[in-house]
């Protein structure tokens, strides 16, 4: 799907849709309890259901009842099984280690991006503790059965593989630790994790250099809520901070997800230049590149690398399309040094099949001469399908075209 979009400022009241992340988590954790969870308003979108499907291979039933989710904990697991990751690197970082605590052999498939995103960590941990590598390249075919250890992990490749062992761990005979060899980046996402398992009563000790876990342990049934996405709340943020006038709603203001400092960035920068380190926040980038566009003077947003493995190159694509619209942005290595303009002149941007691309130019239209075309905008159904009817609810006005073929 293509769109072209008529510029225009958003108006009116938003609800933040559920959080992607603590949908994954809340499902890996009700999937692990002996017995039933109620999951409350949990976000329905490409990647949770590729995390559902895997669970569901392993052996939980999952009775989705509209916002709600019904979870029938793993008492057999499942084995032998091939299950498809999709696009989701969550879903794959979390539940290979998963199914490696439960005794499973399985393969697990992907496509777009994900099977060029790395797993290395796993390839040289897990094999050191029990488990069978059978291929290198997707699809990853495992065998064996995790075994309780010590396990050292680099802090500046991905959070994910820290919380994807954090979820086994405590399934094991014996205790464990994971041991953080460089500085964490994105440790709030590892924070929500265990603020997740600990309301499914499975504790986790932080220490000065990673972290301890105690070896059978039990996730509980519980019923748990799922609060507002503040990564996609920052969207609605950013559009009010360039011009919009809209009410977000739901946001937990205390949440401790890491993207909820989007609410300081906003309020601080009031159409100025910023600096943000961007280590802790990176699905924050692309949105603050959209602010730092509009902000008077020269904005720079550093240690974001890392985004560079996403479901595209994040750097290459923010900057390359909104360049393409009048933005005077520069792509460093680690970093974007972005100089404000007052408008954009409109044009024809790519998705590059990445959700979060579309979503932070559809902001930015507000601030185009001419309409802004965003070929391949359904994307955005990876994480926020709802995104197109609810930016048409505040006063976003585009055209269905067809460009790509």
């Amino acid at each position: 799907m293509d769109i072209k979009i008529t510029p225009g400022y958003l108006h009116g009241d938003i609800n933040v849709p559920p959080s992607k992340s603590l949908s994954h988590r809340a499902l890996i954790c009700a999937a692990l309890a002996n017995g039933t969870s109620r999951i409350k308003n949990t976000l329905d979108c490409v990647d949770t259901e590729a995390t559902i499907e895997v669970l569901s291979k392993l052996g939980a039933e999952i009775i989705r009842n509209g916002n709600d989710i019904i979870v029938h904990g793993i008492s057999k697991t499942g084995t032998n099984f091939s299950a498809d990751c999709r696009e989701s690197g969550s879903t794959l970082r979390f539940l290979i280690p998963v199914a490696a605590a439960l005794g499973a052999s399985a393969t697990f498939n992907g496509h777009g991006k994900l099977p060029e995103r790395p797993i290395t960590p796993y390839f040289t941990e897990l094999t050191k503790n029990g488990i069978i590598f059978h291929s290198e390249k997707m699809p990853y075919v495992i065998s064996g059965q995790l075994k309780a250890g010590s396990y050292f992990l680099a802090g500046d490749i991905s959070s994910q593989f820290v919380s994807g062992l954090l979820f086994a761990l405590p399934l094991l005979d014996g205790n464990s630790e994971i041991v953080i060899t460089s500085p964490l980046q994105s440790k709030p996402y590892v924070d929500i994790t265990i603020d997740c398992m600990r309301s499914f009563g499975v504790e986790v000790v932080e220490e000065e250099n990673g972290y301890f876990v105690k070896g059978n342990q039990q996730y509980k049934p519980t019923e748990y809520t799922v609060e507002a996405d503040m990564s996609q709340a920052a969207f609605f943020l950013v559009a009010n901070a360039i011009g919009a006038n809209l009410n977000v709603l739901g946001m937990n203001k205390k949440s401790m997800q890491g993207d909820s400092a989007i609410l300081q960035i906003t309020q601080q920068c009031c159409g100025k230049a910023f600096d943000v380190d961007a280590s802790q926040i990176p699905d924050l980038v692309p949105i603050l590149a959209v602010l730092a566009t509009f902000c008077e003077g020269v904005s720079h947003i550093t240690n974001c690398g890392r985004l560079r493995i996403k479901e595209c190159d994040r750097l290459v694509a923010i900057s390359t399309e909104l360049n393409k619209l009048g933005a005077k942005v520069e792509e460093l290595p680690d970093s974007l040094t972005i100089t404000g303009v007052k408008s954009l002149h409109g044009g024809v941007c790519n998705s590059h099949n990445d959700h979060r691309i579309p979503m932070a130019l559809a902001i930015a239209s507000q601030r185009c001469i001419e309409p802004l075309t965003i070929i391949d905008a359904k994307c955005v159904s990876k994480s926020y399908p709802e995104f197109w009817e609810d930016f048409t609810a505040i006063g976003g006005k585009f055209d269905v075209v067809n460009l790509s073929k």
